[in-house]
Parts: structure tokens; C-alpha cells; sequence
């Protein structure tokens, strides 16, 4: 993969890109909560990623107070970003993943810098997140951005202050 990192709110003109790179790429329980459908990229469950998706569509001041985000690199989708307002003030909580094709090339900790540059342009001061204590990836990724790290109950939460000047 080759060329630059860019973000694009998700939209119809690129959701069923993403669905094609989910599908091929990625098991759903790694990019969409879980449904009641059949095992794998059923129908059912194919429409419950487009509908999750969609929910998005209104931005941070929408219902699901969401601003999802497709990962473009290489001019290819591959893969998705998103910032959540937390119950806390100035706090948005985040979560990404990529195809396979895409992991191990640091496109990861680009997409989730350029997440950071968004989140305080919006007026945040701190991103949040949380994942298991195996994730390497996901931990490699957040420390690269100079996230603090701290194991609780069995899973990791990290948090960046976007008031300090970023890892580069």
C-alpha cells in the first residue's frame, strides 16, 4: 500500500466500498458490534454493518453522536476510524480497524493521527480507548501516538491529552 493516508466521513457514495473490504478482509465481530444473524457475511448481517454505518451519517451532534470515518491509502478503502463523545466533557472515545491487507504498515497510527488533528479541531481535549491486552497492533498504534496505557480488569484503556504536542 502505497501513497497517503487520508480520512473520509463515511458516506453511500463509500459504504459498500467498505462493506467489500470488511467482508473480504475481516471477520464482523472485528468491525461491527454483534447481531443476531448467521455466521459470517450473511445478508443479514451485511445489512446490520450498512444500518450501524448509517447511523453515523449525523456526526457528533447526531443521535449516535458518532463521526465514523473510511481509511483511504493508496486511493483503496481499507478500513474504518471512528471518534464517539463520551459522558465526558471535551472527551471522544475511538476505534478502528483495517483489512488484513492493510495491517503491519503503519497506516494504523497515521489514520489515528490525522483522527487526532479532528478530534481537536472539534473542540476536544482528550481521546480515549479500549482494547484487549493481546491486541499488539491496536497497543502499538496508541503508543505511537502517545497515549497513556493502563491495564484494568482484564482489558486496556488508553488515553491521549490533546493538549500536549503529539508523538510523530
Amino acid at each position: 500500500m502505497t501513497g497517503t493516508v487520508r480520512l473520509e466521513p463515511v458516506s453511500e457514495q463509500n459504504l459498500e466500498p467498505l462493506l467489500s473490504v470488511a467482508a473480504a478482509e475481516a471477520e464482523p465481530a472485528e468491525v461491527m458490534p454483534p447481531v443476531a444473524a448467521p455466521a459470517g457475511w450473511s445478508h443479514a448481517r451485511r445489512e446490520a454493518f450498512r444500518d450501524f454505518h448509517r447511523a453515523s451519517f449525523g456526526g457528533l451532534d447526531g443521535p449516535a453522536r458518532t463521526q465514523m470515518y473510511v481509511i483511504v491509502a493508496g486511493g483503496e478503502v481499507v478500513g474504518m476510524i471512528r471518534m464517539t463523545r463520551s459522558g465526558q466533557p471535551d472527551t471522544v472515545e475511538t476505534g478502528m480497524w483495517l483489512g488484513q491487507s492493510a495491517r503491519g504498515q503503519g497506516l494504523g497510527a497515521t489514520a489515528l493521527r490525522e483522527l487526532l488533528d479532528r478530534a481537536a479541531a472539534a473542540g476536544m481535549r482528550s481521546v480515549v480507548a479500549e482494547t484487549t491486552p493481546d491486541n499488539r497492533g491496536a497497543l502499538s498504534v496508541l503508543r505511537s501516538c502517545g497515549a497513556e496505557l493502563r491495564e484494568i480488569d482484564g482489558r486496556v484503556r488508553a488515553e491521549i491529552c490533546l493538549d500536549a504536542p503529539p508523538r510523530r
